[in-house]
């Protein structure tokens, strides 16, 4: 399992480049998502059209990187957990988020120790929504 103790001394929404680094994150997430074929089942669990999936990453990764709370001002509490449970997401789903979150965040060129970082942050998010026995 990946461990996320680590501490980040930086400011996480600077220095993953403020709103127009996290566009280019979320770009690069559901470019590859849409794309790889490894990622089929994440994929499959996604509306035909990415938009409305893409603003709440987007929103979402504002707000939880310290930046303006977009989630909240348009969509409400995140309640993550309960907004994901109708989708059934076990450890291959768990898995292939974050391994295309890993990627899209190479692509997106975010810097080694704030992906190193964030890789446990978004490992500990993504088991977190786990709702399938395996």
């Amino acid at each position: 399992m990946i461990q996320s103790n680590a501490l980040y001394l930086g400011d996480l929404y600077a220095d993953i480049g403020g709103e127009a680094g996290i566009r280019q994150l979320v770009a690069h997430f559901y470019a590859r998502m849409d794309a790889v074929p490894q990622f089929a089942s994440l994929r499959a669990l996604h509306p035909a059209s990415l938009e409305a999936s893409a603003d709440k990453l987007f929103c979402f990764l504002s707000g939880w990187l310290g930046g303006p709370d977009l989630f909240v001002e348009k969509y409400g509490s995140p309640q993550l957990r309960a907004r994901h449970l109708p989708f059934a997401i076990g450890v291959a789903e768990r898995d292939q988020w974050v391994a295309c979150m890993v990627l899209a965040m190479e692509d997106a060129g975010v810097k080694a120790d704030l992906r190193h970082y964030l890789l446990g942050k978004f490992f500990k998010t993504a088991d977190f929504m786990r709702n399938k026995p395996d």
